[in-house]
C-alpha cells in the first residue's frame, strides 16, 4: 500500500461477503452487488468514491475469473467500511500468475487488448497490495479508496439486552463500542 497505516488502528465498521461463479457473469455480479451495498451504507450511486470502488471491483473481478479461475471454484468479494476509506478485496484460489507489485505495473502496447486493468486500479484506488490468501492456496488483492466525511456515514447496529432478551438498536458509531444494557 502506498500511504503509511494510520497511526491508530484500523477500526472495521461495516463487512460485506460474497462468493461468485469465476464467470464474466460472476464478475459483472460482484460489480452490481458493490455499488448496491456501497449504496446501503450511504455511499451514493454517481459519487466519486462509488465510481472508483466500481471499477475497481470490475477489473479485479475480471482478473480473478480471466487469470485466477481454478475449474470448480469460485472467487470472493469483501467490502469493508473501514476507518476513513472503503477496502475491496477479491480472492481467488490460484497461486500464479501474481499481479506485479505496486509501482512495477506497466502499460501494455497501444493494440494490446489486455494489461490495463492494474493500471485503472494503482490510479483509482488511494492504497492497494497483493497478499498472499488464508488460508492457502491462492492470492487476495486488496485496494482502498479514502471517503471524505466517512464519519457521517457511519451508524452501528450494536447489540442491546432489553429485559433478559438480545436486539439491536441504531445508535451513533461513538457509542457503538460496548453493547448497551436496557432496563
Amino acid at each position: 500500500m502506498t500511504a503509511p497505516p494510520p497511526s491508530q488502528g484500523t477500526v472495521t465498521v461495516r463487512m460485506f461477503t460474497q462468493r461468485l461463479s469465476s464467470t464474466p457473469r460472476g464478475a459483472r455480479l460482484a460489480r452490481h452487488l458493490a455499488l448496491a451495498q456501497l449504496d446501503a451504507w450511504g455511499v451514493p450511486h454517481g459519487s466519486d468514491p462509488s465510481d472508483a470502488v466500481a471499477v475497481i471491483v470490475a477489473e479485479l473481478a475480471a482478473n480473478a475469473v480471466t487469470h485466477g479461475r481454478v475449474p470448480g471454484r469460485d472467487f470472493e468479494l469483501r467490502l469493508a467500511l473501514v476507518t476513513g476509506s472503503v477496502r475491496v478485496e477479491v480472492t481467488d484460489t490460484r497461486t500464479q500468475p501474481r499481479p506485479p507489485a505496486r509501482g512495477a505495473v506497466r502499460a501494455g502496447g497501444p493494440l494490446e487488448e489486455e494489461g490495463r486493468g492494474l493500471l485503472l486500479v494503482d490510479a483509482l484506488a488511494d492504497r492497494w497490495e497483493v497478499v498472499d490468501r488464508e488460508p492457502p492456496p491462492g492470492k487476495t488483492v486488496r485496494a482502498e479508496v479514502d471517503l471524505p466525511g466517512w464519519l457521517s456515514l457511519v451508524k452501528a447496529m450494536v447489540p442491546v439486552a432489553v429485559g433478559g432478551a438480545v436486539t439491536t438498536r441504531q445508535v451513533p458509531c461513538e457509542t457503538a463500542r460496548r453493547p448497551v444494557e436496557v432496563p
